[in-house]
């Protein structure tokens, strides 16, 4: 049978998805444009005119990466208790990354040594970072945390979400129900101890 000559964007996003998972799966040795295009049945051709190559598929991976995540915070509503608000964006970046473990390692490691986000798609990736800043802020402006720098706070959560969602990614957290145990404790924890500092402010 012969292979698909349509370059559009639904071979795109197969390309994608099947370099994220070579990738993820078989590390960096593994992902040529050859593999890529036989995991869909395309064609080498479909990666270089899409991608422009490997470079270009591993660009677009990392960059995906980011709009699912982006995606995925922007699904949370906005409430009226700040800090509900706050634990759901939580949620959303675990969520997304037990959804997208293809991509997360890309978006936050190096398994591809020689690739390195351009600046320009640094700056777009860090709008999804703000969105956890201004979540923070809001807190801070209701009162509900104790005056602070809200990029330090910001920082200090997003570590501790990363870290739980690379830990289960894992299997180091256990089953699903010990792992919704772990995330429920370390989220209340990290929102009783910002509220005890609020109130110690007082």
């Amino acid at each position: 049978m012969p292979r698909p000559k349509i370059h559009d964007e639904s071979t795109k996003m197969a390309l994608l998805e099947a370099g994220a998972r070579v990738l993820a799966r078989e590390g960096p040795a593994a992902l040529t444009t050859r593999r890529v295009a036989d995991e869909v049945g395309a064609s080498t051709t479909a990666v270089y005119t899409l991608f422009g190559g490997k470079g270009g598929l591993v660009r677009e991976i990392y960059i995906e990466g980011f709009a699912r995540l982006a995606e995925a915070f922007a699904a949370v509503e906005r409430g009226h208790d700040p800090v509900a608000d706050l634990r759901a964006l939580g949620l959303a970046y675990r969520a997304h990354g037990l959804a997208n473990p293809h991509l997360y390692e890309l978006m936050f490691g190096r398994p591809v040594p020689e690739f390195a986000p351009a600046t320009a798609d640094v700056r777009d990736t860090v709008n999804s970072f703000q969105v956890l800043v201004d979540a923070v802020r809001r807190c801070l402006d209701q009162g509900l945390f104790a005056p602070a720098d809200p990029l330090g706070i910001a920082l200090q959560l997003w570590g501790l979400v990363h870290g739980l969602t690379s830990l289960e990614l894992r299997g180091a957290l256990g089953p699903p129900e010990q792992a919704d145990e772990v995330w429920d404790a370390a989220l209340a924890n990290s929102s009783r101890g910002l509220r005890a500092a609020s109130e110690e402010g007082r």
